[in-house]
């Protein structure tokens, strides 16, 4: 019974979040099969990461910057960046840019919340404990999701090829170093680290929450559904 409670404890994040993002969606919502499908996508490419990072541990060493950029959060964006360009992004579903979004966060919640069942299971946590990385990697990841999510709609309607491979790169790349930064402070061992990451927490949910409204906003059925309003 105790430990159904605790895996409850650490899935209940990750499916709250992926609720919250998919009902942000305001004019052609995805289907649910689809958003299922990419969230359990981010659930199966755990264990090839796990096996690329400690091969990269061994042979990079694990420094810092080079633990908290190259081996865990550049092998795990890159991972999920590379599944949703070749399965996603010239998907027929994939029809407005607030679907990037959507399905980037689908995967990195996958991802996610087995790594939050990983220590669940595996490490002594408190309610405190999961409610801290509630707060703090399951929503991070949930966030680098967001930022990549709304580089690859940029990209998929871009009508320049140029724009698109820009686009694209940054889809990559930035959630990368959000993610880097992240893995940085929360490894430094500094006792303040709590006044570091509440400020990139902060800036990475209001940086979100304007990426979901400028997606949302860029939306062709936001359009269609004027045109209907003024039929009407």
């Amino acid at each position: 019974m105790l430990l159904f409670s605790i895996l409850t404890a650490a899935v209940a994040p990750g499916i709250a979040l992926l609720t919250y993002f998919y009902l942000k969606d305001r004019y052609e919502a995805e289907p649910i099969h689809m958003v299922i499908r990419v969230f359990l996508m981010g659930v199966l490419i755990v264990l090839p990461i796990m096996v690329i990072q400690r091969g990269l541990e061994l042979g990079l060493g694990s420094g810092p910057v080079v633990f908290s950029f190259a081996v865990s959060a550049g092998v795990e964006e890159l991972m999920k960046w590379f599944v949703l360009y070749h399965i996603i992004y010239n998907h027929t579903e994939f029809d407005e840019p607030y679907d990037g979004i959507v399905y980037a966060v689908a995967i990195s919640l996958g991802f996610a919340t087995v790594e939050n069942v990983l220590y669940a299971v595996f490490q002594p946590m408190t309610v405190g404990s999961l409610l801290i990385r509630a707060l703090l990697p399951v929503s991070g990841h949930a966030l680098f999701g967001v930022t990549m999510g709304y580089y690859l709609g940029k990209a998929r309607f871009a009508s320049a090829s140029k724009l698109k491979i820009r686009f694209l790169i940054l889809a990559a790349c930035l959630p990368l170093l959000e993610h880097g930064l992240y893995d940085y402070i929360m490894g430094s061992g500094s006792t303040y680290w709590a006044w570091f990451i509440m400020p990139l927490m902060a800036y990475l949910w209001y940086k979100g929450v304007r990426r979901i409204n400028r997606a949302n906003a860029r939306s062709p059925f936001r359009l269609i559904g004027r045109e209907e309003e003024v039929k009407l």
